[in-house]
């Protein structure tokens, strides 16, 4: 990242990182700065490499390379969750409206979701192990996450067990009971016709049931040539939440691979900060963000699609009314 951007961070972790009585040093005893601090923290979490490794690279004993890592995620977690917001006004919620459109041509499409897993090796004798048995039989935690155009995550869960399918963890999810509630995805419904109006919605995959609130592909076998077609679109769409959760993993890789034995109450929190620091990268604009090459989108290889049979009959008259829009007829 840029130095700009170093320094905004570093700013916002210095209340907190510099209020609490502890004072780190170096092997050699030297103090670290709040900037040395810092730049430990995010390479622990950047690297992926153990505690050893991160604090031989940095002259420094591994248990402070924890305690510092550990107060930065408070930091970072207080004081830069704001980042992390579902739109709030009207004209910011057009702008994602419209970048969405530009890609294939959704319209009043709000975001895109998608769900990935953070694998974890856990001891076998570990009494609730088996609860984070996934179905390729890891360890794992789930990240549900909205994302927008530009692949900024506007909405997160973290915590819960890799055995949940994606569509149970959407509907463990607040963002579930808002949508549901009419009090989210509730704002200019746009006109298709005449007789039909698309209200706000946002695209995910197949292993989502298809709301009226929440669109996915069509699974016929056999496909017309306008489903065909909003599948394309659709896929062109949804891919950019792919593409985010694949670039949250290559850049904070200490959440990409198997982590060694996590503490399972703090991981969710290392989990959201990662997606914090993601989100501060684009909302600063850094110039980083031309060189990071585009991600592929496979954030969780190995895993086969889910697919949800539930489907909304107000949804799928909603998905064929815009399906045929979209191919003008």
């Amino acid at each position: 990242m840029s130095r700009r951007t170093f320094d905004y961070i570093c700013s916002l972790a210095e209340e907190h990182m510099q209020a609490k009585s502890a004072h780190y040093v170096f092997s050699s005893g030297k103090p670290m700065s709040l900037h040395e601090q810092v730049a430990l923290a995010m390479r622990r979490l950047s690297s992926g490499n153990s505690l050893i490794s991160v604090g031989d690279s940095f002259g420094a004993h591994h248990s402070t390379v924890s305690q510092v890592t550990w107060r930065f995620i408070e930091a970072i977690e207080e004081k830069g969750l704001h980042h992390i917001r579902w739109p709030s006004t009207e004209e910011d919620m057009t702008a994602i409206k419209s970048k969405f459109e530009r890609i294939q041509g959704l319209p009043n499409c709000c975001g895109a979701i998608d769900a990935t897993h953070i694998t974890m090796m856990l001891s076998s004798s570990e009494q609730t192990a088996d609860v984070w048995l996934d179905q390729n039989k890891n360890h794992s935690m789930v990240l549900q996450a909205v994302v927008d155009p530009d692949m900024r995550f506007r909405d997160v869960v973290t915590g819960l067990p890799g055995k949940l399918n994606e569509n149970s963890v959407l509907q463990s999810s607040t963002l579930f009971k808002l949508c549901e509630k009419g009090e989210r995805l509730n704002g200019n419904k746009m006109k298709l016709s005449e007789e039909t109006e698309l209200r706000e919605y946002i695209v995910g995959d197949s292993g989502y049931a298809l709301l009226p609130w929440l669109l996915t592909p069509y699974q016929d076998k056999e496909l017309s040539e306008s489903k065909a077609d909003f599948n394309k679109r659709h896929l062109a769409t949804r891919i950019v939440a792919q593409r985010a959760l694949a670039r949250l993993k290559d850049v904070w890789k200490m959440i990409h691979g198997m982590m060694w034995r996590p503490d399972k109450h703090k991981l969710p929190r290392f989990i959201l900060v990662c997606c914090i620091l993601h989100n501060i990268v684009i909302d600063m604009e850094d110039d980083v963000l031309d060189e990071l090459p585009l991600s592929s989108h496979l954030h969780d290889p190995g895993y086969r699609q889910e697919v949800c049979e539930s489907v909304d009959k107000t949804a799928s008259v909603l998905r064929d009314n815009l399906s045929l829009h979209l191919s003008g007829r």
